[in-house]
């Protein structure tokens, strides 16, 4: 059965050391080697609030920035990152897109716990405690739940929640990259063999993922070295690390600290060290346009090919054509979309100023473009 709040903690013994700092300097010489270590308890998390759960965070990296600093974060550069531990707040403040996402899954923590303890019968609780490692002091751990084995052994539980939609991330028995480094983390963090992931994708118990995995000591040794260099040489020195992530989250990330586009701001003269960029991008702009065009052909080739069949169809959404064996189900369905027209927005501004203000904002985009031109 799973056991809550301070029954828990009372049941899962740590031994907790005085921390040293020499510790730091010896962490190269016992990378991968030394396994003869216990967690240290950092801070008691039972009753803290949480702007000073934040601020321990920053002391430090956790499980969830793991696959920032490996580049597999879905979410957000490791230059993100840096800038969060140095309390470095964006330019544009926009309230989470996923933040209802976020509040589901901590809200149901305790409930997918729940559904794994009945599932496998295993013991899991909470220890309301964040740890850290020994040797690597910059690394933290929040673990959600703790299992006990039958052997005697402990084990690491990490609740998830996702969607049907997100499913699909889970398929083949997989996890999602980002999730298993978190894991890894708090396996090194804690020096623990094993662990569970569970994952609830619907509204009842058989809508739900299980996920087993072990410790592998050569991508932990990675993950130390990755996160060690990330803490030492970009933190510590204020060092902004490189963008080597996918072009959207990269853009997003450039978006929110550099803040909004000024018409009025004066231009920029770049250096010649990015003509090889401009160069690139101008070709592969022709290549695009290249293939757009035949694109465009193939889209109205098609068109031509379904315009009878549209006409037979009428203002039927649906047929069926039957060839032998085989049958054909077509579909002709309409899309809507409500939306108002500028006249309409035009209107409504002046008409009801007080409605337009409360429910009409504005967002931005930018585009961009390349413009050869003799130079002046």
């Amino acid at each position: 059965m799973m056991r809550t709040g301070r029954e828990g903690a009372s049941a899962f013994s740590f031994s907790v050391r005085k921390m040293q700092p020499q510790r730091a300097a010896e962490s190269e010489e016992n990378m991968g080697l030394d396994l003869n270590y216990e967690a240290e308890v950092f801070v008691n998390t039972e009753n803290l609030s949480r702007e000073d759960w934040l601020s321990f965070r920053r002391k430090g990296i956790g499980g969830s920035d793991a696959a920032a600093i490996m580049g597999m974060s879905p979410f957000c550069t490791k230059r993100d990152l840096y800038y969060d531990k140095l309390g470095i707040q964006p330019v544009v403040d926009e309230e989470e897109d996923n933040w209802v996402a976020k509040e589901v899954g901590h809200r149901l923590e305790d409930l997918v716990a729940e559904i794994f303890s009945r599932k496998t019968g295993l013991k899991v609780y909470p220890v309301r405690k964040m740890f850290r490692h020994p040797l690597y002091p910059f690394m933290l751990a929040d673990v959600d739940f703790f299992i006990d084995f039958p052997d005697g052994t402990k084990g690491i539980l990490e609740c998830k929640t996702t969607n049907y939609n997100c499913q699909n991330k889970w398929a083949n028995d997989s996890t999602p990259v980002n999730y298993e480094y978190q894991g890894r983390h708090y396996m090194a963090v804690m020096n623990i063999d094993r662990m569970y992931f569970a994952c609830l994708y619907g509204n009842n118990e058989n809508e739900f993922f299980i996920r087993y995995m072990e410790r592998d000591m050569d991508i932990e040794e990675d993950l130390i070295a990755e996160e060690e260099y990330f803490w030492k040489e970009n933190v510590g020195k204020g060092a902004e690390p490189d963008y080597t992530e996918k072009p959207d989250l990269v853009l997003e990330s450039i978006r929110k600290h550099c803040g909004p586009a000024d018409k009025d701001a004066e231009q920029v003269k770049l250096g010649r060290r990015y003509l090889g960029s401009i160069r690139k991008y101008m070709e592969l702009k022709e290549l695009k346009a290249q293939h757009d065009g035949e694109a465009k052909k193939l889209e109205e080739k098609m068109k031509e090919a379904y315009a009878e069949i549209v006409e037979a169809m009428g203002t039927s959404c649906t047929a069926v054509i039957t060839d032998g064996g085989t049958q054909y189900v077509l579909s002709y369905n309409p899309s809507y979309r409500t939306g108002i027209d500028r006249k309409g927005l035009e209107r409504l501004k002046v008409q009801h100023p007080d409605v337009y203000d409360d429910y009409v904002n504005t967002t931005e985009s930018r585009r961009f473009s390349v413009k050869m031109k003799g130079a002046a």
